[in-house]
């Protein structure tokens, strides 16, 4: 960065190249375009971030994140709270909500079991989703992780925990998604989706 640009401005880009999907370049150009609007982007950003920074807290029952402790899923009446779905961050909660396909409670681990990253079991909220499972009126705890190494591991070890608790331990399926077409997926996903086959 070239010094003429400013100490503030430079701190700017800085901290804005630390956000997931920006490198160097496109903080620059982001950083330029809030500048350049200050009144429609800059000011009203720098507002709502200061807001989210005050209110946004993390639920004490699930994980998620909300301006209310419990979160308004888990304060909801009307979902089901024998359905607890396991999600590794809230993005993948807020994504399952976009589908609209689940009305059961959720648990944020805050993350997967990662041998080479060094987190262990302890390091994510492990305990509590037992604990909550193992509570009167669970049935079913459905494993919404993703289809990588890391999040195998953590469903294999998940299942070993809630095994004693009594509640069936259910899988996201994975295989073909809606629109895919065969020559464009990759081996694995062909063969998932094959041993996931069910009747037509």
């Amino acid at each position: 960065m070239a010094a003429s640009a400013g100490p503030e401005i430079e701190r700017l880009i800085s901290l804005l190249a630390k956000l997931p999907g920006l490198g160097p370049r496109s903080a620059r150009r982001a950083a330029l375009a809030l500048l350049k609007r200050r009144d429609q982007l800059l000011n009203p950003l720098s507002e709502a971030l200061a807001d989210a920074a005050a209110r946004v807290k993390t639920c004490s029952l699930c994980g998620s994140l909300d301006t209310q402790d419990p979160c308004a899923v888990c304060a909801d009446r009307e979902r089901d709270a024998s359905l607890i779905c396991v999600v590794e961050e809230v993005g993948a909660l807020w994504a399952m909500e976009r589908a609209s396909a689940f009305r059961g409670r959720y648990h944020v681990l805050g993350g997967l079991l990662s041998a080479l990253d060094g987190v262990g079991p302890e390091a994510l909220r492990i305990g509590p989703l037992v604990n909550r499972a193992a509570e009167e009126g669970v049935r079913e705890v459905i494993l919404a992780l993703p289809a990588t190494v890391d999040g195998q591991t953590t469903a294999h070890y998940l299942a070993e925990r809630l095994a004693g608790t009594g509640v069936s331990v259910t899988m996201l399926a994975r295989g073909v998604p809606v629109g895919g077409e065969l020559d464009w997926l990759d081996d694995g996903t062909i063969a998932q989706a094959m041993r996931a086959r069910r009747p037509a």
